[in-house]
C-alpha cells in the first residue's frame, strides 16, 4: 500500500533507488521484492536491458543506504557485475519463496520425470483412473482444514502443475502421519480415488513428505 500510494502521489518508480528514496523499505523487504522479480520493470544500468533477479538482488544492499533522507542519485554500488541469469527452476523456486507462489513455473513441472517414474498421477490424470482404485499423488499443500464438526477428518488441497487435488485424511492416517500432515509444504500421498456427482477425492492411506 506504501509502494501504491508513493506512486499515485508522485508518478512512476524510476528505479530501485528511486523507490527506496520514496517509500521506506527495509532490507529484506527489497530483497523479497528483488527475488520475487518485481523489479524487472526497470532497466539495468549496465547494460540497458530489463533488470535481471541477480542484478536486482546484487542492488538491494546498496538501495537499502539510500532512504526518504538521501538525496537522489548519490547510492553507490548499484552497478551488478555480469551475472548469470536464473533458470525456470530457480525462478520458480525464488517466486514460492518470495509470494508462496509461482505464476510461470509449478515446481512440481520441473520433477515431472521423476515423478513419473514413480507412478505418481496428476490432478488431471485422475480423471482416467477408476473409482475405488488406488493411487499415488503428489504435489504442494495449499491448504490444511480440520472442522471440527468433521469427527477428526482433515482435508488437504494438494496441487500440481495441472490443478487441484482434494484430499481427505481420517484421524487414523492424521494421528499416524501426524507431522508429515500439519508441517510438510509438500507431500506424496497413496490412497483411494473416489469420484460423486463430478468431484474427485483421494482418500489417503499414507502421507509421505
Amino acid at each position: 500500500r506504501q509502494i501504491e500510494a508513493a506512486r499515485d502521489a508522485g508518478g512512476p518508480f524510476a528505479s530501485m533507488e528511486d523507490l527506496a528514496r520514496r517509500v521506506t523499505l527495509t532490507l529484506p523487504q527489497l530483497e523479497a521484492l528483488a527475488t520475487a522479480g518485481a523489479f524487472g520493470c526497470f532497466r539495468s544500468p549496465r547494460t540497458g536491458e530489463p533488470l535481471s533477479r541477480r542484478e536486482a538482488l546484487w542492488q538491494t544492499g546498496s538501495v537499502a543506504q539510500g532512504g526518504v533522507d538521501r538525496l537522489p542519485g548519490i547510492v553507490t554500488g548499484t552497478v551488478a557485475p555480469t551475472l548469470p541469469g536464473m533458470d525456470d527452476f530457480e525462478e520458480a523456486r525464488a517466486d514460492l519463496w518470495s509470494t508462496g507462489m509461482s505464476p510461470d513455473g509449478h515446481p512440481t513441472r520441473f520433477i515431472r520425470e521423476d515423478l513419473d517414474r514413480l507412478g505418481v498421477v496428476t490432478s488431471a490424470g485422475l480423471w482416467d483412473v477408476e473409482p475405488g482404485s488406488k493411487v499415488l499423488i503428489g504435489g504442494v499443500v495449499t491448504h490444511r482444514q480440520r472442522p471440527a464438526t468433521a469427527g477428526g477428518t482433515m482435508f488437504l488441497n494438494l496441487e500440481d502443475e495441472t490443478g487441484l487435488i482434494n484430499v481427505v485424511v481420517s484421524r487414523g492416517c492424521w494421528n499416524a502421519h501426524r507431522k508429515v500432515a500439519l508441517s510438510a509444504p509438500a507431500m506424496l500421498i497413496r490412497g483411494r480415488c473416489e469420484r460423486a456427482e463430478g468431484v474427485i477425492n483421494v482418500v489417503a492411506e499414507r502421507l509421505s513428505p
